[in-house]
């Protein structure tokens, strides 16, 4: 199984559309089929990133095929107009 940990920062003033990026990163477990497990997370504690997301897929493969799903591309790109910063981490577990 391959985790998938993404966090980002966001910029200031955005919390319209970082709401809407992490309400349509949840919409999309259920819907792409090669997600097996997902959680979505807001920071509670001051000076960390912002938001974060784990999930978890069965190969590095099906980790691609929802990179490049479409539906993943459009909230991505969401993302990324609204983001200052973002690191990620896949792992074999």
């Amino acid at each position: 199984m391959i985790k998938h940990i993404v966090m980002w920062k966001f910029q200031p003033g955005k919390d319209v559309e970082v709401q809407a990026f992490l309400d349509g990163l949840r919409g999309l477990y259920g819907v792409i089929p090669q997600i097996r497990e997902q959680e979505v997370g807001v920071n509670c504690a001051p000076g960390n990133y912002d938001a974060v997301l784990v999930s978890a897929f069965d190969s590095l493969e099906d980790l691609e095929a929802y990179k490049n799903d479409p539906r993943h591309q459009k909230v991505s790109a969401l993302c990324k107009a609204i983001r200052t910063d973002r690191v990620a981490v896949d792992c074999e577990v």
